[in-house]
Parts: structure tokens; sequence; C-alpha cells
């Protein structure tokens, strides 16, 4: 069983940048792809970006390339998500997620981080 633990959230202004945190329990964190999703106020979880186990692959969706970058340090168990340019339509729950690939079919999941951009 893994354990996912995010932080880093919390209220931001806007053109801001933030990274969030998930740290993983146990030993196979490093046999696990990563992700991070997001759910906007009133709307369904989405995709973000996922990062293969060994931290070269990763893959974003289209909506948000350039102002997110995953990256991971499995000897910490930790994988991150960087966020410039922060806009208010950031605001939101942040998941990170485990043992998956693309916008499907993640195995583990974290409690989510609050992430609250201010104009």
């Amino acid at each position: 069983q893994v354990q996912l633990v995010e932080s880093g959230g919390g209220l931001v202004q806007a053109g801001e940048s933030l990274r969030l945190s998930c740290a993983g329990s146990g030993r196979t964190f490093s046999y696990l792809s990563m992700a991070w999703f997001r759910q906007a106020p009133g709307k369904g979880r989405e995709f973000i970006t996922c990062i293969s186990r060994s931290g070269d692959t990763t893959y974003y969706a289209d909506s948000d390339k350039g102002r997110f970058t995953i990256s991971r340090d499995n000897a910490k168990s930790t994988v991150y998500l960087q966020i410039t340019s922060l806009e208010p339509e950031d605001t939101g729950v942040y998941y990170c997620a485990g043992g998956g690939w693309g916008p499907e079919g993640w195995s583990y999941w974290g409690q989510g981080t609050q992430v609250t951009v201010s104009s």
C-alpha cells in the first residue's frame, strides 16, 4: 500500500509561483509513475501532468504546457509540481496520484492540497 501526502498549497497572488510537493510512503515510490490533477470549485477532477518512474519521461495536458513543471526525487520519495504565473482560474484542490499514465487509470491518490489564487 502506498500513501501519498500533498503539501505546499495556500493563498497566493496572481502572477506568483508555487511549488507543490507530494511525499510517498513505502519503498515502492520509485516504482510508481506519478501524476498531478486538480479540481476547480464546482468542476470535475482534471489531469495536469505525469512523470515516469525514473523521471526521464513526462506528459502534459495540452492546456497546461508551459506554466506547469513536474519533477521527482526518488531519494526523497517526493514528486513536485511547479506552477508559474498563477491565475485565479488555477484555484482548486491539487491531488497527486500514483501508478498509472495519462488522464485515467491511477491506483493511488493523496488527499489533496488547496490552492487559492487571488486577483
